[in-house]
């Protein structure tokens, strides 16, 4: 286990350097002044703007300015942003917390929402909750975050006033309050998925040998449901759910800014309006990373509980080594 963690962790770093290059350069192939953002628009003599150039390395070829912000980032140092004057890291780790916090409570409230939901419509396979169920699914599946956000925000936010419609709380507990209705938005393209895929496995566990023989026994159906069937459903639900949490955290973006919650999402929306070069290149990477991580750590899950996949990735690094030899 710890070699194939070893060798998943050594994947991911050409895999971050080309990234890396492509979101530097990228950003940079559009038109923009970087110079205009710094100065707000306004008129600055030549002098200052060929010391701004300077400060900021912009008189640099752009593979030199590439290879100092890499290296800036190897020493934790992410740059100043051109627009607030900041410290990158500081903007970031101001805002993070809240951007968090929404990803995981839109993780929980799909995780809570979906295997009930998908147990219930594999037990009254097709009936009307059934139907009505896949329904759901089907229109959550179709439907986009920032959708499902102004949805919910005209209707229990405008409409019944249950809960607020921007902003973020003061406290934990009333952050929570406030994080809910974005969350819910968040969370219902994953909601539907699961549900699918937990509705679909739930269906073949029920008619598997197993359950049929202990149904024979005189087994409790809610013993056959939660103990055995549950158990063996859990297994893909729980991985899709992992690989869409790291994707939950890109659409956070949308989210947020629907919602005005003043996480990396607003920070990276404004930084590409105002051609904020060191905040977006930095947060793209951020995002990307934590995709990569929840990937990582869904792969090393997965391993975890099905050993053949361990073994083969043992069994491949053992063939190379003796061919090596």
């Amino acid at each position: 286990m710890l070699l194939l963690t070893l060798r998943r962790i050594l994947s991911l770093i050409p895999v971050l350097l080309i990234t890396s290059c492509l979101v530097f350069f990228l950003i940079r192939a559009a038109p923009a002044d970087p110079i205009g953002s710094m100065t707000g628009g306004k008129k600055i003599t030549e002098e200052t703007r060929a010391a701004l150039v300077t400060q900021f390395h912009l008189d640099k070829t752009l593979p030199e300015q590439y290879l100092i912000w890499l290296g800036g980032v190897f020493r934790g140092d992410l740059g100043t942003s051109f627009r607030l004057r900041q410290p990158v890291g500081a903007l970031i780790a101001a805002r993070f917390p809240t951007t968090l916090q929404l990803v995981v409570m839109a993780a929980l409230l799909a995780v809570l929402i979906s295997i009930p939901a998908g147990v219930i419509a594999a037990l009254k396979k097709n009936t009307p909750v059934d139907r009505g169920l896949s329904l759901f699914m089907v229109f959550g599946v179709s439907s986009p975050s920032f959708l499902n956000a102004i949805v919910l925000m005209l209707v229990f936010a405008m409409k019944l006033r249950w809960f607020p419609s921007f902003g973020a709380g003061d406290g934990f507990a009333e952050n929570l309050y406030y994080l809910f209705l974005p969350a819910l938005a968040l969370s219902l393209t994953m909601v539907a998925l699961l549900g699918r895929i937990c509705r679909s496995r739930m269906i073949e566990e029920l008619a598997a040998p197993y359950a049929l023989a202990l149904r024979a026994k005189g087994t409790p159906p809610p013993v056959i449901v939660l103990k055995h069937c549950l158990k063996n459903t859990l297994v893909p639900v729980i991985t899709v759910a992992g690989i869409w949490t790291g994707s939950m955290v890109v659409n956070a973006v949308l989210v947020e800014n629907v919602f005005a919650l003043g996480g990396v999402g607003r920070l990276l929306i404004d930084s590409i309006k105002a051609s904020d070069y060191p905040v977006v290149q930095s947060l793209i990477m951020l995002l990307v990373i934590i995709f990569l991580s929840i990937t990582l750590l869904v792969d090393l899950f997965y391993a975890l509980i099905a050993p053949r996949i361990r073994q083969a990735g043992t069994a491949v690094t053992a063939l190379g080594g003796g061919g090596n030899a």
